[in-house]
C-alpha cells in the first residue's frame, strides 16, 4: 500500500489541510460599475512599470512565505515592483475592489466563484495566450473556462482517493493484494473492516465526497452543459452508496460524531474515508502515531471516478499592468515554482509536466495525483452552489430516501441556473 503518515514529508503534509482552506472559498457576487465581459486592457502586449499587488488567501505562514518569494524572485529579475497581500476575507476583498474599481492586479480565484467574476467582466481573460496552456489538466482548464474561452490559469488542486487506517487492516488480517478496486470490493471489505466500534467506510454528507461515486459510475450533476441530476448514473451511485449505509458497513462522518472524514479517521471511528490530499496535514498535525495508506478510489459501473477542487491565478481586467501580470502568473504556474509550492505547502501542480517528479518526491501521495487523469468537477455555475447546497441537506437522509426522488426534486433547480447561465 502507499503510506502516508511518518514516511509523508512532513513540510508537504503539515500545511496541507490549511491549503485546502483555500479550495473551498465561496463564491460572492459582483456590485455595479463592472465592465463588459471580456473587455479591460487585453490589447496590452508588454509589460508596464506599473506596480502590481497580489492578493491571496493564504493557509499559513508556509503559503505566504513562498508565494511571497517567487514574487519577489520574479520582480527582482522583471524589475517590476510586486507586493503579495494576506486576505482576512478574500471573496470580501475581491468584490470590494472590483467595485470600487480599484482590484489587486493578480489574485485567488475558487472553482465557484469564477463563473461570475468572468460573466461580469472583472477578470481579464488571458489564459489563452500562455505557453502552458495545453499543459493544464483538461478538467481544470474547463474549471475556469467561460463561454468557450480559458480566462485564469490553474493554480494547484486537489482530489479525493481512499485512506486506509494500516493497523486496523492488519488486524483484519488484509494485505495489499485485498486493496479494492471494486464496488463490489469495495462493500466486501467495509465489511470486515466493520467491527470493534468501528465502521469501515467513512464520509461526509455532502456531493463534494458522494459525487465521486457518481462519477464512477458514469454520471454527475452537468454533463455537456445540460443538468443531468437525476440521470439513471446518479440514481445507481446513490443506489450504491445507500446500501452501503444501510448494510452499516459505511456511514457518514457526521453521524460518527465527527466533524469530517479525516476527523472520524484520525479517532478510528471509521477504518477507511474518503478524502483529498489536505488529509495529511490534519493527520500529521493531530494523529501523528495513525499509519495509514492512500489508494485511487475504487472503479464503479463506468470506471475509475473522482472529484478535483481548485483555485486559479485571475488578474484584473482593470489592472494597469495586465501583460507583467501575466508574466508573473506564468512564472508562478512553472514547473520549478509549482513544485517548491508543493513542498512549502502541500499543493498538487496543476500542469502534468510536473506529475511525475511530483509523484516521485511524494510517492505516499502519489493516487491523488494520478486522480487529476480522470477526476471531474464540482459544477459552478453561478447558482450552482445553492443547487448543491440543497442536495447536501437532502444527502444528510439518504438512507431512508428514494434516490430517483431525491435527484428528482434538484434536477428543476439545476436546469433553472444553467438556463440562466447561458
Amino acid at each position: 500500500m502507499t503510506t502516508g503518515n511518518h514516511r509523508t514529508p512532513r513540510r508537504l503534509a503539515a500545511a496541507a489541510l490549511v491549503a485546502a482552506g483555500a479550495l473551498t472559498l465561496s463564491a460572492c457576487s459582483g456590485g455595479s460599475g463592472f465592465s463588459d465581459a471580456g473587455e479591460g486592457s487585453g490589447d496590452q502586449t508588454e509589460p508596464t512599470d506599473a506596480p502590481l499587488t497580489v492578493l491571496i488567501g493564504s493557509s499559513g505562514t508556509a503559503e505566504t512565505d513562498a508565494v511571497t518569494s517567487a514574487v519577489s524572485d520574479w520582480s527582482g529579475e522583471s524589475g517590476i515592483e510586486a507586493t503579495v497581500n494576506v486576505a482576512s476575507d478574500l471573496p470580501q476583498q475581491l468584490s470590494q475592489g472590483f467595485a470600487s474599481g480599484d482590484p489587486a492586479d493578480v489574485f485567488y480565484v475558487s472553482a465557484d466563484a469564477f463563473a461570475g467574476y468572468a460573466a461580469n467582466g472583472s477578470l481579464e481573460p488571458y489564459a489563452e495566450d500562455l505557453a502552458a496552456k495545453d499543459d493544464f489538466y483538461p478538467a481544470l482548464r474547463e474549471a475556469f473556462t467561460y463561454e468557450d474561452t480559458l480566462y485564469c490559469a490553474p493554480k494547484d488542486f486537489s482530489t479525493l482517493g481512499l485512506v486506509i487506517n494500516d493497523q486496523l487492516w492488519s488486524a483484519a488480517g488484509l494485505t495489499d493484494e485485498d486493496i479494492p478496486t471494486t464496488w463490489d470490493e469495495l462493500a466486501d471489505t467495509a465489511a470486515t473492516l466493520t467491527k470493534d466500534g468501528t465502521t469501515g467506510l467513512a464520509f461526509s454528507p455532502e456531493f463534494q465526497r458522494v459525487g465521486a461515486f457518481a462519477a464512477a459510475a458514469g454520471g454527475g450533476l452537468v454533463t455537456d452543459g445540460e443538468a443531468t441530476a437525476n440521470s439513471t448514473e446518479n440514481v445507481e451511485a446513490l443506489t450504491y452508496v445507500q446500501q452501503l449505509l444501510d448494510d452499516g458497513v459505511a456511514a457518514y462522518s457526521s453521524d460518527l460524531g465527527a466533524g469530517w472524514g479525516g476527523e472520524a479517521f484520525g479517532k478510528g471511528q471509521a477504518a477507511m474515508v474518503i478524502e483529498g490530499n489536505w488529509i495529511a496535514g490534519a493527520m500529521s498535525a493531530d494523529y501523528p502515531d495513525v499509519e495509514y495508506s492512500i489508494a485511487e478510489l475504487p472503479e464503479g459501473p463506468a470506471g475509475k471516478g473522482t472529484l478535483q477542487f481548485t483555485n486559479c491565478w485571475g488578474i484584473a481586467a482593470d489592472s494597469e499592468n495586465i501583460a507583467g501580470a501575466r508574466e508573473l502568473v506564468e512564472q508562478l504556474t512553472s514547473a520549478d515554482s509549482q513544485l517548491a509550492f508543493a513542498q512549502a505547502f502541500g499543493v498538487m501542480p496543476s500542469i502534468q509536466s510536473a506529475a511525475d517528479q511530483w509523484s516521485t518526491e511524494y510517492p505516499d501521495l502519489a493516487p491523488f495525483i494520478a486522480g487529476g487523469d480522470y477526476a471531474q468537477n464540482v459544477p459552478a455555475q453561478p447558482g450552482a452552489v445553492d443547487v448543491i447546497a440543497e442536495l447536501n441537506a437532502q444527502l444528510e437522509s439518504l438512507r431512508t430516501a428514494d434516490p430517483q426522488q431525491l435527484l428528482d426534486g434538484i434536477q428543476p433547480d439545476l436546469e433553472a441556473v444553467l438556463a440562466d447561465a447561458r
